[in-house]
């Protein structure tokens, strides 16, 4: 080899949770699986280097070792849906894509305009065909779909909150999937990756208002009474307005949410969605975990009238997680931690 030669990970934080996934799950079982990966976009500035993750080795942040560490994580869940977020689109043709392929799953993938990564599911062929994709970009969704109007129109009182809104270039991927099984069962399987900001909670609140509304036009009028699964990095804590819209049905125009980033910001109305949803690996103590910040960010919610989970498959420990200090590290290549569950047709 003609480059330095550099340590290997060791022990994987991944590698326990490898011994629940070694086999693909039953028929009537979906094993889920949702992660952030830390796009290269990310991870390779100077700011990352010596700001966000000044723990971690230099090497363990280039792509080409994340690359690596990622698919053998990933091969290893023998999941059968699998969401992530800030995947870079050559990493997702060069790289996720051929890999995940060999393991018998087929990609999607759906771009942020304005950054180079994006959003990517990934289902088992053998389990599921595709029936139909509805990727939308929220900003545009917002301006130009009808369904959206009642909100778009609420939000014009708004300007300064309306203008960061249209701002941000956060997509969501949905897929309808059939069971090769059992062709009468579908599922829609919904993937976003909300603002991310910490004083962003209004924004993340029209953001998610904008999916729902979106899925419960496929998933009611498309599809009627199909089940739900919606995965994410939703940038959210459980104490948050979003993860309280979400698992609730409703949030109430005086929420405090709504004045996230001060008065100037605020913008007070009510939601409602007409899903159940519950989040299938509950309320991890976090999912994030970096040297400034750690917490629940990221879920996998299920339509508990349809869906009921057989096994959440535990996270690592937090003596494995802080070996290193914090995330990302040698031995993992994310600064999220991948949710994972085995969930069955009630």
């Amino acid at each position: 080899s003609s480059g330095p030669v550099e340590a290997g990970p060791g022990a994987c934080t991944f590698d326990a949770r490898h011994f629940y996934t070694k086999k693909v799950c039953g028929q009537g079982a979906v094993r889920a699986v949702s992660y952030n990966i830390l796009a290269d976009t990310y991870a390779q500035t100077e700011f990352s280097r010596t700001v966000l993750y000044p723990y971690c080795a230099p090497y363990a942040l280039e792509l080409d070792y994340r690359q690596n560490l990622l698919k053998k994580e990933l091969a290893g869940y023998s999941a059968d849906l699998i969401c992530l977020q800030e995947v870079d689109k050559s990493v997702f043709v060069d790289s996720l894509a051929p890999a995940l392929d060999a393991f018998g799953l087929e990609g999607l993938f759906k771009i942020k305009e304005k950054q180079h990564e994006g959003l990517a599911t990934f289902y088992r062929r053998d389990k599921f065909s595709l029936l139909s994709q509805h990727d939308i970009a929220f900003s545009e969704a917002l301006l130009s779909d009808p369904l959206h109007k009642e909100l778009c129109d609420k939000l014009a009182q708004y300007p300064v909150v309306q203008e960061k809104v249209l701002q941000r270039s956060s997509v969501l991927q949905v897929a309808v999937l059939q069971s090769t099984a059992d062709p009468s069962r579908k599922i829609c399987v919904a993937n976003t990756h909300l603002y991310w900001h910490p004083k962003g909670g209004n924004i993340r609140l029209i953001q998610i208002a904008v999916a729902l509304s979106h899925i419960k036009h496929i998933a009611c009028d498309l599809y009627p009474s199909i089940p739900i699964i919606f995965c994410g990095d939703f940038n959210s804590t459980p104490s948050s307005g979003t993860y309280s819209f979400i698992s609730s049905g409703g949030i109430a125009e005086d929420h405090e949410d709504w004045v996230s980033n001060g008065e100037e910001e605020r913008c007070n109305m009510p939601l409602n969605h007409p899903f159940k949803l519950l989040s299938a690996c509950g309320e991890p103590a976090y999912t994030n975990y970096v040297g400034g910040f750690h917490g629940c960010l990221d879920y996998i919610f299920i339509d508990k009238n349809a869906l009921e989970v057989e096994q959440v498959i535990p996270l690592p420990s937090h003596e494995e997680i802080t070996t290193h200090q914090a995330l990302p590290s040698v031995s993992h290549p994310s600064d999220h931690i991948a949710l994972i569950c085995d969930l069955k047709w009630k």
